[in-house]
């Protein structure tokens, strides 16, 4: 799995960047930060009244918001202000390639031992289960739905909902029966690392539009 991009990783990447003013009139901007004779994480904002548009190396996303994006875009600064999970909110077109949003294996897992912890230690606190019976729950749970976790959504999901443990009772006691019962109500996507790249990009780049404006007043 890959590690999500940070403030620090995303400013290493943009290091060579330099920004370039291709439209400035009201809110119909275009601005361009790229490094020099290079496609490599170049970007392109573009805005007009009511929208944003983004488009580069790591994807292609459109937003809507406020009359001015760049308005709603901005950090304070000296910092990247983002809010990912609010800003895909605002989304009106997302990458065709990878979206903007991905099957989170850790939350998957997390959720699926969330429901086994519970069953086993209301088990135990119970008597409920004999420690055989809440080892081969345990294992049960290992070998028909956490080792589908990484085969993809569809799969690691079908696997939860089908999953069915029932303990085998001697004569005179009941049989006991787990299963994930509301399961599909939980969340299980998480922003891409690509769209989280480009929401520094688009806070970044605002702030490289800003002090080239500031700079153009000054003089």
């Amino acid at each position: 799995m890959s590690v999500n991009p940070t403030v620090e990783s995303f400013l290493k990447d943009v290091t060579d960047h330099k920004l370039t003013i291709l439209r400035d009139d009201g809110l119909y901007r275009h601005v361009r930060l790229s490094r020099p004779d290079s496609n490599v994480m170049r970007f392109d904002l573009v805005t007009w009244p009511g929208y944003l548009a983004y488009a580069g190396d790591m994807g292609d996303f459109v937003f809507s918001r406020l009359a001015d994006m760049f308005e709603f875009f901005r950090s304070r600064p000296g910092t990247l202000d983002v809010n990912h999970s609010y800003w895909a909110e605002k989304i009106q077109a997302t990458d065709k390639g990878s979206g903007h949003t991905r099957f989170d294996v850790d939350r998957f897992c997390s959720v699926v031992n969330e429901y086994r912890l519970g069953w086993i230690r209301e088990a135990a606190r119970n008597g409920k289960l004999t420690k055989t019976e809440r080892r081969e729950l345990w294992n049960a749970v290992d070998d028909d739905v956490l080792s589908k976790a990484c085969d993809g959504e569809y799969p690691a999901l079908n696997a939860a909902n089908e999953f069915y443990f029932q303990t085998q009772r001697a004569a005179g006691r009941h049989d006991l029966s787990y299963q994930f019962d509301d399961f599909l109500e939980h969340d299980f996507a998480s922003c891409t690392f690509r769209f989280l790249w480009c929401c520094y990009a688009i806070a970044w780049g605002i702030q490289q539009y800003d002090a080239a404006k500031e700079k153009t007043i000054s003089t």
